[in-house]
């Protein structure tokens, strides 16, 4: 295994210069790029949990998961109270987050997924006046407690049942489908786990519209988001039909820490070294063993890209007090595939992935192009 890293062989200051002003030279290039995003809808509840209040206005957060963890814990047998405070109400769901962002950036989406039918759930306005949306069902519900060393998502999912290759030809149109899947520079199909008939809607496209690969390969990324609660017949069904979209697209599939170890469980890989080093090793044997073009893996702090038996590693920006962590893997895969469809290298994709997601963190809102090269040009570091 062969491992790359910007801070190796050249100073990182200089790269994320190069790439900003590569960046800024592709701004109208990035507006003529379409992407074909779906399948899935949630209405977010940005949460924080409360540990003790002060008052009525004001209250001290539980900090941690393991914190909330024990306190659960403490009552079981008996029984206990647990107040929930909604900060914000968002639009959520991979697909919606991952399109808006790429919409911010630029690029032309379409957006197929479970906004809301027959009427489309008013969260989701303002992203419908930055893309074309169509939605074919009601979204999921997520209550999403937000904690300082990560998030506990809490879903009600089954709407998404309604998220069908029938209903998707009936609420929406094959043929559009069709046309929009056969033409966008991008494709993305996200949050698997989430839609129990998404192997089905893949399994179809590659029976019935996939025999004829264009000279021009184009990109199709793949989200299983958090697969732990799908067998793992389930499991490799799906990572065996992403394999077979390899032969018409350059496939990217996205994973997070927690999603990379359990697919190495189920793929039968060594998962014991929890270390940069041993995510590293396990994703080159994870993308060895699914031969696919790029494996992305973003950790919380770093994210890496394995493609052509290359690991390319790179530090996010440092964030010390995030306003936001729902929805930032999506930011970082947006980021990612828009260095991919401008040409950007393996490396240079994850440096956008983490730019992306650190802005949005930092700033509770989708980057444009040139916010993302503002945080290029002043990253923050650990003081």
């Amino acid at each position: 295994m062969k491992t790359e890293s910007i801070h190796i062989g050249r100073e990182p200051e200089q790269f994320r210069e190069q790439c900003a002003a590569k960046l800024l030279t592709l701004v109208e290039a990035s507006s003529r790029l379409h992407a074909f995003v779906g399948l899935d809808g949630f209405v977010d509840e940005i949460i924080h949990v409360v540990d003790k209040r002060d008052n009525a206005e004001t209250y001290q957060r539980v900090p941690t998961i393991e914190a909330l963890g024990d306190r659960i814990v403490k009552a079981a047998g008996k029984s206990t109270n647990i107040e929930l405070v909604v900060e914000r109400t968002k639009l959520g769901g991979n697909g919606p987050i991952m399109a808006n962002a790429l919409a911010r950036l630029g690029i032309k989406v379409t957006y197929v997924g479970a906004l809301g039918y027959p009427v489309m759930h008013p969260v989701f306005n303002e992203f419908a006046r930055r893309a074309e949306v169509h939605s074919i069902a009601e979204p999921g519900r997520t209550d999403a407690l937000e904690l300082q060393d990560g998030k506990v998502m809490l879903t009600k999912s089954i709407q998404l049942n309604e998220i069908t290759w029938q209903n998707i030809q009936a609420r929406f149109s094959r043929d559009k489908f069709i046309e929009k899947f056969s033409t966008a520079d991008l494709v993305a199909f996200v949050n698997w786990t989430m839609i129990p008939y998404m192997s089905d809607l893949w399994a179809s496209l590659l029976s019935e519209f996939c025999p004829n690969p264009r000279v021009v390969r184009r990109k199709i990324f793949f989200d299983l988001a958090d697969p732990e609660k799908r067998t793992g017949k389930d499991i490799t069904r799906a990572l065996e039909l992403i394999v077979r979209f390899e032969k018409f697209f350059d496939v990217i599939l996205g994973l997070n820490e927690k999603e990379a170890y359990e697919v190495g469980n189920v793929l039968g890989l060594n998962t014991s070294a929890r270390s940069r080093e041993g995510l590293a090793a396990l994703s080159a044997e994870i993308q060895r063993k699914i031969p696919i073009s790029t494996l992305v893996v973003h950790p919380v702090s770093y994210a890496l890209a394995v493609s052509g038996g290359e690991v390319s590693t790179v530090d996010g920006p440092y964030v010390e007090k995030p306003l936001i962590t729902t929805g930032a893997g999506d930011h970082f895969n947006s980021g990612f595939c828009l260095g991919k469809l401008l040409g950007f290298g393996t490396a240079a994709s994850v440096l956008l992935g983490v730019t992306a997601s650190g802005y949005y963190v930092r700033n509770a809102q989708s980057p444009t192009i040139e916010g993302m090269v503002e945080l290029l040009r002043n990253w923050p570091h650990r003081t």
